[in-house]
């Protein structure tokens, strides 16, 4: 009987541990290869063969994890596997949205994975404080950590991470709207490394938490507090004076602050990068006048419903902000065409601006598509229910720049009411409505 030939390529993947590719590289090298892949292919891998099921599994394999994109309905026990499986290899996992998981995997996983550094749980929705206890108890090096939208934290998960996880320098419990300031307090004095906090969402945090923070927190460089709606002025300007590092600040939401803090903001943190302070009605020209003089790496801001400020700020903006990429002022309904004029021809129009949103602002013409033509980096531009923009005025301005994304919406005309009939007559989209 004839033997049956196997091209050499196919010879190298054999079932077989006297493979060709095996006895050609070094077990030191195909470590090092897998070493590249994903999970995805190192679980392949693994069934090869039995020296290349070793070779993929070993711990020095799986220092990074995330299954976000793999296998979101995972169970405890799998989380247990993989510690087990990695032990003091890993380094950083996600298991954001994987629902199944809770507080009695992860205290195996926080026995067995000592050495974790960043740990994203966003959206586990099962944890609760025993979690932090057991990442407190076992895991001294945790840096990072993602705590979103798991809502049964509170304040004592905030303590027991100061207790074990001095090294803290990234915190993320947006939507934990139990905690309060005591757990702030507890967290920041035990984390003076602190460069990044993610409140979004804790309605109950205060004046005081704030305090806390800016008293202990000198290295932040990234806060938000978006929708913390009991926050005023004398909390955020405590913020600015201890915490000059700050580079992103987002406090859309907090309709309280005024003016106060663009001064604050101008006069303590020539750093900032990031300024997203949408729905904050009351503030004008005059505060982002101070803080345009002052913070001129600016790159992006979120100005939606900021109401009151006019072509004055944007003036301001063209002259003092060379950096600026992304500007939103939706619904600032006072913005004219001229604003825009001073905009595009400013120092960031040319190369810098690549996104610009201006839904609902009334006054803004086909005139403003002008001004822009030039801003040869301009990527997208919003231009929904600005009912002075036309199609022709959006056509010329592709002719300039053909890879904008133009977003705009026309509403449809209504025809006329049928003559000599009783019946009025409506267009398709008004019988849906």
């Amino acid at each position: 009987m004839t033997d049956f030939y196997l091209p050499p390529l196919f010879q190298m993947f054999t079932n077989s541990d006297e493979a060709v590719i095996n006895k050609k590289l070094p077990k030191e090298l195909l470590l090092r290869i897998f070493s590249f892949l994903d999970v995805v292919t190192l679980c392949r891998c693994a069934q090869v063969s039995r020296s290349w099921n070793v070779l993929a599994l070993d711990g020095s394999n799986w220092q990074r994890i995330d299954l976000f994109d793999f296998q979101r309905d995972i169970e405890g026990r799998v989380v247990e596997n993989i510690s087990k499986r990695c032990g003091g290899f890993l380094r950083k996992l996600s298991l954001r949205g994987c629902l199944g998981v809770g507080d009695s995997a992860l205290r195996t996983f926080s026995q067995n994975c000592r050495n974790i550094e960043l740990l994203s749980l966003n959206g586990c929705t099962k944890i609760t404080d025993s979690t932090c206890n057991s990442l407190s108890k076992f895991c001294p090096k945790l840096k990072h950590l993602d705590l979103a939208s798991c809502t049964s934290i509170t304040n004592l998960s905030l303590k027991a991470l100061s207790e074990g996880c001095p090294l803290l320098e990234q915190l993320n419990i947006s939507w934990c709207d139990q905690v309060t300031k005591d757990g702030i307090q507890a967290l920041v004095r035990s984390c003076p490394g602190l460069k990044g906090l993610f409140l979004k969402g804790c309605t109950q945090l205060e004046d005081e938490a704030l305090k806390h923070i800016g008293a202990h927190c000198p290295e932040l460089v990234t806060l938000n507090l978006q929708t913390c709606s009991q926050i005023t002025d004398e909390g955020l300007i405590t913020i600015c004076r201890g915490c000059h590092r700050l580079q992103s600040l987002c406090v859309s939401g907090c309709a309280n602050i005024t003016d106060a803090i663009l001064h604050a903001l101008g006069q303590n943190c020539p750093r900032l990068r990031i300024l997203e302070i949408a729905r904050c009605s009351q503030l004008t020209d005059v505060g982002f006048t101070t803080l345009a003089r002052n913070c001129h790496e600016l790159e992006k801001m979120d100005l939606e419903e900021c109401v009151q400020i006019t072509d004055g700020t944007l003036i301001q903006l063209s002259i003092y902000c060379p950096c600026l990429q992304v500007l939103s002022l939706s619904h600032c309904e006072l913005i004219t065409d001229d604003g825009i004029r001073h905009l595009g021809s400013g120092p960031c129009a040319h190369d810098r601006l690549e996104v610009i949103e201006l839904d609902n602002c009334p006054l803004i013409t086909d005139a403003s598509l002008e001004h822009l033509k030039n801003c040869h980096s301009l990527d997208r531009i919003e231009l929904y229910d600005c009912q002075q923009i036309t199609r022709a005025g959006i056509k010329r301005l592709r002719t300039h720049l053909p890879n904008i994304k133009v977003h705009a919406y026309f509403a449809p005309v209504t025809p006329p009411p049928s003559v000599g009939g009783s019946r009025q007559r409506f267009c398709r989209c008004c019988v849906l409505l």
